[in-house]
């Protein structure tokens, strides 16, 4: 029997192999019933419906900050004819804050296709993050993945994040395509680039691509070497469905959606999943590829990359390393995802408190969408009910509160940023209360004090800068003043240099990066890992105002910092702080020793203005009794702070 000519074009249009459920109600059911009986015996029939695994290639683009990936991005989607040719900067960089920022800080995935002699293809790509901070965003781009575009800027050449991520590729066993960008501009230099592949990495030159991006110069063999150079990827589609979440975000009408790799069988719409991590089950309600719109589907098979809408409503649910597979049909767990480890805390709370609940809806959808991010409930004397989040760096968290403001109309108020210290506590009552002898704290609230400390701990990392060798003296300078200890120094090639240091966490979280950049013109570049905790003499600055000690300002630092902060600290406040009636003392101190020292004057009121004449007694009375309610009324008054101090004193 062979299938009607309106049930084929339906099937063809649809490309649903559960058609019979949808349409049967149309024609004769026994009809349906056969046909689908016929075809599903003839899978030949089938193979126009779906992508032959051997013509998928799943690949990122990875790079160091603004050497190009979101502009390669754009020209390869306007070769395949994803978008139309010059529909804007940056297609992939959707968030307002990448825009504003010029850099991609989420991972972007776009499904294109591609004909490559007379064989039509399917190119997942995944357009990553350059920044440090962001690298959790890069490693889990990669694990769907089978190959990487390693781009390099043909003016700057290799870079800090360039050699992180490369062996944050060769980790993962993908195969790279070197490709030197930027080769229009005035000042490239490829073959200087090249060199420096070689040296570092051990590429060979035949197999470095040169391109400009920016004006499509060779971009085409960029498509062609995905094609040749990188494998499909190893799925089975003759097994039971199993997916791994790689991301998920918020959607007001669906709910969480999840970007999925499907490594074994096939969905389809209206099936049932169940979660690994939560036991929980789901129908689905649509599938769907970007491209890079989100495009419709009612089957997903293995290799591909796509979202899946069930109507999960929360970050709890939505958990990013999660195996998906079919209701009662139990699988392997896939991977589990390293969670990355915040490295800089800052407490979060609401301009107002009526606004609590509606920022912390926000947050929860915001995390949902930045897996990356910790956040646990905090409360504050002056700031009331708020949050302890944890960020990966300082712009993670610039970037995070950015788009709180942006995307959800919030207005957070943010406390002074700091890392994550360990403390090794003595006394057999003391391990009790704290349950361990060994503690950890990010909340200078919370320093346990020094009479029952045997030793404080500061993370450290270990820091890479490439740079030009003119420039040696003054990082290893910048590098010592703030604790550095110098590791080793390299060659590259062509005059650049590669130093590593270990370096105290809290001395980099502010303004290390900043500074950097200064010394040297803008060309050094600057990665860091986690390496590992030292015994370190911290102490706990405490801010106080006319003697009551204000938490919210408190901040921890090594000792030998203390003075020059808390200075630094009581000047920035004499100047925000609004003068009252009464005198205002600011001091820095640590412990009871006060180590600097600032006074706001009161307004003062002229209370003799109004005699004339007289005995000087009169004087002298007025001024006594004046003197007599600033004094009480500094004893009973409350100062007020303004709510934007906290955020002028964090911008210190």
């Amino acid at each position: 029997m062979k299938i009607s000519k309106s049930i084929y074009s339906i099937w063809s249009t649809q490309k649903n192999y559960n058609f019979v459920q949808i349409y049967a109600s149309a024609f004769e059911r026994k009809h349906v019933y056969h046909s689908w009986k016929y075809y599903s015996t003839n899978l030949e029939d089938f193979k126009e419906y779906e992508t032959p695994i051997e013509n998928i290639r799943n690949f990122s683009i990875i790079a160091h900050v603004d050497h190009g990936k979101s502009t390669l991005a754009d020209r390869l989607l306007e070769l395949t004819g994803a978008v139309k040719l010059n529909s804007g900067k940056q297609i992939l960089d959707s968030l307002q804050v990448e825009k504003d920022r010029g850099i991609t800080v989420k991972a972007q995935t776009a499904s294109l296709d591609y004909t490559y002699k007379g064989t039509k293809y399917l190119l997942n790509l995944i357009d990553t993050p350059g920044h440090v901070d962001f690298s959790a965003e890069v490693y889990r781009s990669l694990v769907p993945c089978q190959g990487v575009i390693l781009v390099v800027d043909a003016n700057d050449g290799v870079q800090a994040q360039t050699v992180a991520n490369y062996y944050l590729a060769i980790k993962q066993k993908l195969t790279i395509i070197p490709v030197i960008n930027k080769i229009d501009l005035k000042h490239a230099n490829p073959n200087r680039v090249i060199k420096q592949l070689e040296t570092l990495f051990d590429i060979k030159e035949e197999d470095v691509l040169k391109i400009s991006a920016k004006l499509g110069t060779g971009v085409h063999n960029v498509l062609d070497a995905v094609v040749e150079r990188l494998p499909p990827p190893n799925v089975f589609r003759n097994k039971p469905f199993r997916a791994l979440t790689f991301d998920s975000w918020y959607n007001k009408y669906k709910g969480a959606i999840s970007l999925v790799y499907i490594t074994e069988g096939s969905l389809s719409v209206g099936q049932q999943i169940t979660s690994t991590h939560t036991k929980k089950s789901y129908d689905i309600k649509t599938l769907s590829l970007l491209r890079p719109d989100e495009e419709s589907v009612n089957r997903l098979f293995a290799g591909q990359i796509g979202c899946i809408a069930c109507n999960m409503r929360s970050s709890q649910e939505a958990f990013i390393g999660d195996t998906l597979h079919l209701k009662n049909q139990p699988v392997e767990l896939l991977l589990k995802f390293k969670t990355p480890k915040p490295m800089v805390f800052s407490g979060v709370y609401p301009v107002d408190q009526s606004q609590f609940e509606s920022m912390k809806t926000a947050i929860e959808k915001l995390t949902l969408n930045d897996s990356a991010v910790s956040v646990a409930k905090d409360s504050s004397v002056a700031l009331g009910q708020g949050w302890r989040i944890g960020f990966l760096g300082l712009l993670h968290m610039e970037v995070f509160m950015q788009r709180l403001e942006q995307e959800f109309g919030a207005q957070p108020i943010t406390t002074i940023p700091n890392v994550t210290y360990k403390a090794e506590i003595f006394g057999a009552k003391n391990i009790k209360k704290y349950g361990s002898n060994l503690i950890t704290f990010n909340n200078p609230t919370h320093f346990p004090h020094v009479q029952i400390v045997t030793k404080y701990y500061e993370p450290l990392v270990l820091g890479t800068i490439i740079t030009p060798e003119e420039y040696i003296g003054e990082i290893i300078s910048l590098c010592r003043e703030k604790r550095g200890i110098e590791q080793s120094t390299t060659s590259i090639g062509t005059g650049r240099i590669m130093m590593r240091f270990i370096l105290p966490l809290n001395e980099i979280i502010v303004d290390f990066h900043d500074s950097l950049k200064c010394l040297t013109s803008g060309y050094a570049s600057f990665d860091y890992e986690e390496h590992d905790y030292e015994p370190s003499n911290i102490v706990k600055l405490d801010i106080a105002l006319n003697g009551t000690k204000v938490e919210e300002i408190s901040t921890i630092v090594h000792n030998t910092k203390a003075n020059a902060t808390g200075k630094q600290l009581c000047e920035k406040l004499k100047e925000i702080i609004p003068r009252q009636l009464y005198e205002i003392v600011i001091q820095a101190m640590v412990g009871e020793k006060v180590l600097a020292r600032e006074v706001i004057k009161p307004f003062r009121k002229d209370v003799t203005a109004k005699l004339y004449g007289g005995d000087v007694s009169r004087r002298k009375k007025l001024l006594a009794k004046q003197a007599e309610g600033k004094k009480r009324m500094k004893m009973i008054g409350k100062i007020s702070i303004p709510r934007d101090t906290f955020i002028k004193v964090l911008k210190r």
